[in-house]
């Protein structure tokens, strides 16, 4: 089940809005460790109400989805390298005629996607 933070950024990125956690933002989520989760302790989402239950509800599988795939991002960047080593590689790949699906540099980067695919 997706987090509520993620439910609120698409329930309002549906609505054409923008969730703002931060210390002055917009909306403010607080969970009083007494078991029921948590909840959104504020909202000032300018002309847009409070999300009930059910339409966060609706944005439960977007916000698995999102999720898995800001994981997979995240596990994909560190495998992929600091960008100065991928530069190099690819420069290298260049001086070998290589700047196609042959290179070392694209064989890299395909296995690191084809290891870590998106949903």
């Amino acid at each position: 089940m997706a987090s509520l933070s993620t439910k609120v950024k698409l329930y309002c990125t549906a609505n054409s809005k923008t969730a703002d956690f931060g210390s002055q933002g917009n909306v403010s989520l607080q969970d009083d460790s007494d078991g029921k989760g948590p909840y959104i302790a504020s909202w000032s989402v300018d002309g847009l109400t409070k999300p009930t239950d059910a339409q966060l509800a609706a944005h439960d599988t977007a916000g698995d989805t999102e999720e898995t795939n800001n994981t997979v991002k995240s596990t994909r960047k560190a495998a992929y390298g600091e960008i100065g080593d991928q530069l190099d590689m690819l420069y290298k790949d260049m001086l070998a005629s290589k700047g196609d699906s042959t290179g070392d540099w694209f064989k890299h980067i395909k296995a690191v996607k084809d290891a870590n695919p998106k949903s």
